[in-house]
């Protein structure tokens, strides 16, 4: 699950890629559902950024998804620019 403000930086960074590329934004989506399913299968595989946040990054694109582990669902709390404030995402919880 993104919460809305994740969502809306993902549509965002697809935007800006596309706006830049036509097709790049497409791509930058499918690496975040292929980030999405890795996380989904393996919660625990990626490393804690801070309490019980941990972050995967993707590939091609400077984004990590910012992520939580709620009894057995995942929650994504942001689609983060890793050149970004590193920490702005804690003021949504």
């Amino acid at each position: 699950m993104f919460l809305p403000e994740a969502k809306e930086e993902m549509l965002e960074a697809a935007k800006y890629y596309d706006d830049r590329s036509p097709g790049l934004g497409m791509t930058c989506l499918s690496e975040m559902e292929r980030v999405e399913s890795s996380i989904k299968e393996s919660p625990t595989a990626w490393p804690i950024v801070e309490g019980k946040f941990r972050r995967r990054l993707l590939r091609r694109f400077p984004f990590g998804a910012i992520y939580f582990i709620e009894s057995k669902e995942i929650v994504i709390v942001a689609v983060a620019h890793l050149r970004r404030n590193p920490r702005y995402w804690k003021e949504r919880l």
